[in-house]
């Protein structure tokens, strides 16, 4: 982590809150920048009441400074670089170096001050999503304050007044500035042992946000409403995005925040889960019930929980199969079942480097040796213990080990399943059924069928008559 210092004695541009004293303004905390897309390990309190942090997947938490009991931290909104994965970065809007911002982790009670400093090329604020707060402090522009002009630094104060699961965004231009990635992770930790708040040993956060950038631009198209062509967990698309990594028994959390433009059911393999708590605060125990698989709308937060007792190498993903995808042509003909003999040698002719593709579906560009171009990403991407994973986007692993120390989560490696406990070929006789074969309809595969025996009769109508 590399920290820079912004121009010593800084003038404060505009003050959100009368309450801020002159002395409290006097300085401003110093901003940390972050540009690694690794996710880091959790930052420990060491000021103020202590807790149990979290770990931002391919993010971060940002530091804090203690200021006569009140816990100051500074965000930049500024221009940044995010590399979604290797061999492709966005040039996008987010805050301290990163898209998502920084993780915010303060404790129920804190009294939290919040320098926000605007290096974007246009006005902007900050929208503290599902907080209780001043309602001066909501960060509507227009409504709640003025917009914080671009080189100007404006403060927003406000009481952590309940734990929970939240975030920040704008609420000024934010068709563009959200599209842009301007978006961060805000968890409040609960000050003594809260009744619905269970302890955990792992804890890990993240966003859903989506772009669409053409392959070998930089940046996202501000103004797609639906068909984005990269779906990411924290700006990061498979298989740029790091696993979640746990001691088998461990009881784990996951917070998932959503701001994209759809919803998307996040699956998890190999365990059930409960859903905890959503941004309105902790759920009650009677509302809870085991699932593999919770949806999450729009604006939504929600924290499942499951104690990890199955070890291995679990898939964790949304459900919408094209999620499961980097850039991909949407409006490419479906192939499948077409009869190809012959007109590829005749196309080469014209253009050597030609391929056929999807005529037996899509399973075969996992592992195609294809030249991409510049800035952009394979569609399906990644490779595990047994050869290409096929899948990219909202995809990572929860990784379950008996060995994983307490507090480490480092990346174990790819798990290697006990003898007889993985699919294997059967090698022995395989009858078919005749049905098989009067399904077929493609005489290649069938030598002999009849097909006009299989083939649908159409009656039509006569003439002048309007029956279907």
């Amino acid at each position: 982590m590399d920290r820079r210092q912004f121009i010593a004695g800084a003038a404060v541009g505009a003050v959100a809150a009368a309450s801020v004293s002159k002395a409290a303004l006097a300085t401003l905390p110093e901003p940390v920048i972050q540009t690694s897309a690794d996710t880091a390990p959790p930052l420990m309190p060491s000021t103020g009441r202590p807790y149990n942090p979290v770990v931002t997947l391919n993010g971060w938490t940002a530091p804090w400074r203690m200021n006569n009991g009140v816990k100051e931290f500074h965000l930049v909104a500024e221009p940044v670089e995010r590399e979604i994965a290797p061999g492709m970065v966005a040039r996008l809007w987010g805050y301290n170096g990163q898209s998502p911002g920084p993780t915010i982790e303060v404790v129920e009670g804190d009294r939290v001050r919040l320098f926000v400093t605007n290096r974007l090329p246009e006005s902007t604020s900050i929208h503290w999503h599902g907080q209780r707060l001043p309602n001066g402090m909501d960060g509507v522009v227009g409504l709640n304050q003025r917009a914080i002009p671009v080189g100007k630094t404006y403060v927003y104060e406000f009481i952590a007044r309940r734990p929970g699961t939240f975030m920040y965004h704008p609420h000024a231009d934010e068709m563009v500035q959200m599209a842009m990635g301007m978006m961060g992770f805000w968890v409040t930790h609960p000050r003594t042992r809260h009744p619905l708040i269970n302890e955990v040993q792992r804890d890990f956060c993240f966003l859903l946000n989506a772009y669409d950038i053409d392959p070998g631009s930089l940046v996202p198209k501000i103004n797609t409403m639906l068909d984005f062509n990269l779906w990411t967990f924290n700006s990061r698309a498979f298989p740029g995005i790091d696993s979640m990594n746990v001691r088998l028994g461990d009881r784990v959390r996951i917070r998932v925040g959503n701001l994209t433009m759809t919803n998307h059911p996040i699956h998890l393999h190999g365990h059930e889960f409960e859903v905890t708590g959503t941004d309105g605060g902790p759920t009650p125990p009677g509302s809870r019930w085991p699932e593999v698989t919770t949806d999450i709308a729009v604006g939504q937060m929600r924290q499942v929980e499951f104690i990890a007792d199955e070890e291995g190498d679990w898939a964790f993903h949304c459900h919408k199969s094209h999620h499961t995808m980097n850039p991909m042509g949407h409006d490419v003909p479906t192939m499948i079942g077409i009869d190809h003999r012959g007109l590829v040698g005749r196309i080469q002719q014209l253009e050597p480097e030609y391929m056929m593709m999807g005529e037996r579906g899509m399973a075969d560009m996992k592992d195609m040796p294809m030249m991409l171009p510049e800035q952009t990403l394979a569609m399906m991407a990644g490779f595990g213990p047994h050869g290409p994973i096929g899948m990219g986007g909202m995809f990572t692993t929860f990784k379950v080990r008996r060995d994983q120390k307490p507090g480490d989560y480092s990346d174990p490696g790819w798990y290697t399943q006990p003898p007889g406990t993985q699919a294997f070929e059967w090698q022995g006789e395989l009858p078919e059924p005749a049905r098989f074969s009067a399904e077929r309809l493609n005489t290649g595969e069938v030598p002999g069928l009849r097909r006009s025996a299989l083939e649908m009769q159409v009656r039509k109508p006569g003439s002048g008559s309007h029956s279907h």
